[in-house]
């Protein structure tokens, strides 16, 4: 029987798909393979798709959520590293016109998408750090949601509050409100991974930043340098100001010298920063 995209969604495991193909998961490029109908049905509903939506999918694999996808949205550009993936991916969603796959590493791919499309991706973890980097610092073409599989530690420190945060969760939430949708076990891949996932949703702010992005993460940069240092000792190494004018400015803020990095919000930094 020939094999098809529609078979594999209606029970046929990713391990199957990739014995059929003669091929293994490469663990450099951090391949696991989601195998559940409802993590995926999950992943479709936080997306909130309509018609008339572009989605961008980094990532595809083996394509099971790309057909899903496809089913709901105007177009579907995928961007796949491995050319193997891409064979197969070519192969069967051929039928599916809506659909675009684009061999390339996200991080290099100079890609030209309309306003408002959607980043809907199952991503390898290890560029989860540089692709929010790369898409939300954007100035032309910005995505107006990302909803992403990531491992479950990393979003809970994307969506980290006082006195947790993190250069991470400032970087995010200073262009976007992160919320976790949902965490999904291991047992939900093939190979099952060590760690467990979440869902995770990103909801991009309308408005430009009140403040020049590269004084800010400036300032933000100086005060992690070091987390477990003090916040006055920190900014005025790494900013070079005097010991005295920083501390002078942070209790104009109402931050003490003495506290740490991870004890202040977006709104504080945005306030030391323009400031300083």
């Amino acid at each position: 029987m020939r094999y098809s995209q529609e078979r594999a969604m209606q029970g046929i495991s990713p391990k199957n798909i990739l014995l059929r193909h003669e091929l293994k998961p490469k663990k450099l490029l951090g391949q696991s393979f989601l195998n559940d109908h409802r993590v995926l049905r999950g992943i479709i509903q936080a997306a909130d798709l309509s018609p008339r939506d572009v989605v961008l999918e980094v990532g595809p694999g083996l394509g099971v959520l790309t057909l899903e996808l496809a089913k709901i949205a105007k177009k579907v550009v995928s961007v796949e590293k491995d050319p193997e993936m891409v064979h197969i991916l070519k192969e069967s969603l051929k039928n599916k016109k809506n659909v675009k796959i684009i061999e390339g590493d996200i991080l290099k791919t100079k890609l030209v998408l309309p306003k408002n499309y959607k980043i809907v991706a199952n991503i390898p973890y290890y560029i989860t750090s540089p692709l929010l980097r790369m898409f939300l610092e954007r100035t032309e073409g910005k995505a107006k949601l990302f909803v992403l599989m990531v491992q479950k530690e990393v979003a809970q420190r994307i969506c980290a509050k006082p006195p947790q945060m993190s250069m991470l969760a400032v970087s995010v939430q200073f262009y976007a409100k992160p919320e976790i949708v949902s965490y999904v076990s291991k047992a939900c891949f093939w190979p099952q991974p060590k760690v467990d996932s979440a869902v995770l949703r990103i909801t991009p702010y309308a408005p430009k930043p009140s403040i020049n992005p590269k004084a800010f993460f400036e300032v933000v940069r100086a005060g992690f340098k070091q987390p477990r240092k003090q916040l006055g000792s920190n900014l005025a190494k790494g900013l070079l100001i005097q010991r005295e004018k920083i501390e002078e400015t942070l209790l104009k803020n109402g931050i003490s010298p003495k506290q740490r990095a991870e004890s202040l919000s977006v709104a504080d930094w945005e306030r030391l920063a323009k400031t300083l």
